[in-house]
Order: structure tokens, then sequence, then C-alpha cells
């Protein structure tokens, strides 16, 4: 399991099947769930028995496609398409409205979704395509479920889990850039793009914690996995993907089912275990992340600022 390269602490001897306990009436999204580490964790998550899953995907035709592994792990489990592109703020406000208006809790958030690697370019409000559908696209639809989720965590265990990476250690100096997160950022490399957008993540997840400390937020890093996210990198004719390609090969890449475990256990594991706000990598491993990872005035910095960008776009 796991390897020098791609290491996995696995103290608790982690087994989805027996530690993720009955979610009897709990309410649940997992972003990107159509595919990957997304569609591992709703596998896992539908076989306990919760009141609804959403599943989102930007079309329904990918839903259907991850449905047959669901129904096969889970036959009986509520799993529901939710269209949802977090490159578009209108997507995102007519998910959450739907969410709010067919639900009367809200229980587990997974921030999974994800890009990397894409050229430069823009989302469709404007933010550099990997920090927009990385951090701002999960950032405002955390942020309009907010009512929803602080309502249930007066009578539920409430989490909120980010999907980071470790890659949030190649972040530019500067950790972020706020005169560059509305460019394309065509001066830096993708991956720079990329570390930026994950160390948005962590910093979002503890800036949560800070504020709604009766929500349980945390980010994770899922290990090296091998996904769908990593096979349209590699579909690129360059060194740095030749170079990126070789070194999975001795690292050892976990399979998307072991990618899930890190998010499973911060969503269901015993709550008094968790740290709020905590970064955790493979498998529940609390980890201090880099140590810009860590700066409360830059996740206070980014907070401000991205508040004022949502309500810019007329999200108050």
């Amino acid at each position: 399991m796991g390897s020098f390269f791609n290491p996995v602490d696995d103290k608790y001897h982690y087994d989805p099947d027996r530690h993720i306990p009955d979610l009897s009436g709990k309410v649940i999204i997992v972003t990107g769930g159509n595919n990957g580490i997304g569609k591992a964790t709703v596998m896992q998550l539908a076989k306990h028995n919760p009141n609804r899953i959403y599943l989102t995907a930007r079309s329904r035709a990918k839903y259907v496609d991850a449905m047959v592994s669901v129904r096969e792990a889970a036959p009986n489990a509520r799993v529901e398409f939710l269209e949802l592109d977090l490159a578009s703020f209108a997507s995102i406000k007519k998910a959450a409205d739907h969410v709010i208006e067919s639900n009367d809790r809200l229980d587990i958030l997974v921030n999974n979704a994800g890009i990397m690697g894409l050229p430069p370019a823009l989302t469709q409000d404007g933010y550099e395509v990997h920090f927009g559908t990385n951090h701002m696209g999960h950032a405002l639809l955390t942020k309009l479920l907010l009512p929803l989720l602080l309502k249930s965590a007066e009578h539920s265990d409430v989490r909120i889990v980010n999907v980071s990476s470790e890659g949030h250690k190649l972040a530019p100096t500067g950790t972020f850039l706020p005169d560059k997160v509305t460019t394309p950022m065509s001066e830096f490399h993708s991956y720079v793009a990329y570390g930026q957008s994950k160390i948005a993540n962590i910093l979002h997840a503890r800036e949560l914690a800070k504020r709604y400390p009766q929500i349980l937020s945390t980010s994770v890093h899922p290990g090296r996995v091998a996904t769908p996210i990593l096979d349209q990198m590699f579909t690129k004719r360059s060194f740095t993907a030749y170079l990126q390609k070789f070194y999975d090969a001795i690292a050892g890449m976990l399979t998307p089912e072991m990618g899930a475990f890190t998010s499973l256990w911060c969503s269901t594991w015993k709550k008094e275990d968790v740290q709020n706000g905590g970064y955790y990598t493979p498998i529940g491993k609390l980890s201090p992340g880099d140590k810009r990872s860590q700066d409360m005035e830059v996740s206070q910095k980014l907070w401000e600022w991205q508040e004022d960008e949502f309500r810019k776009h007329g999200y108050a």
C-alpha cells in the first residue's frame, strides 16, 4: 500500500465497509462524483444507508455512466444527479438552489471535483481556470449552502471536506496572487496555477473552521491516484508530462478506491479524532502541509478577497 514516494499511513487499518457508520437520514453532496476519486467516494457512502446522495457532474450522460458502478455497489441507494459546472457561477447557483429547495438538511459536502494541467484560460466569470474551478467554484457552492449546513449543524454532525493535494506546495511565491487570478496566468506553468488553487482549498477549510466551528471542515490530500485527471494531462507530448509519467511509475499509484479513503475518513470518522481545519494525508493522518498553508493571515486575506468578488457578481 503506497510507497516511499507515495506514502500511506494506515494506522487505523481503515476499511470503509467496516468503519463508515450508518448514515440514515443524512443528505450528502459529492462534487465530481462521476469518475475517479469522486465516484469511489459516492460508491462507499451509498453502501451505508444515507437518505440521499447528490452526485454532481456537468452532464446527465456522465451521471448515467457512473451509476452503473454505483448500482453494483449499492443497488438500493438513493443517488441523484445534480448538474454542476464549477467554472460557471450561474450553474453553481442553480445547483445550490435546487438542493436548498429540495432538502431541510445537508450533512456532508465533499468538494472533490478538480482540474489539472489545462492551458491558460479563464472561467466563464473571469478567473484563471484552475483557481476559478478548483477554488472559487467550490467556495461559492459552500457559501450558498452554508445556511442549510448551519441549520443542520444544530442537530447533526456536519462535515465539509475540501479535496486538495500535496501539489499545493507548488503554489507561487506569495501563495495567493489576487492581481493574477483574474488573468489566464500564461506566464506561469500550469502546475503553479494548480498549486495556487490547491493551497486555496486548504486555506479555505482552515478559515471555515475558524468562522464556523459548529461545522467540521477539513482538507485532504488523496495520495497520488490513477484518475482521469492524470490521463488528460498525459495526452500532452511534453517533457514535463513524460517526466511525471515516469515518476508515477516509480511512486506506485493508488487506485481511485484507495484515493477516496481519506475523504471518507474525514467525512465519517469519530468527530473527536478529527481536527477542525486540519489537513489530512492518507489515511487520516494529520499533516502540517506547506508552511504557507498554515498562514491564517493569508487565509483571511483570501476569504475577504473572494467575498468581495462574489459580491461583484451578485452573491452577497
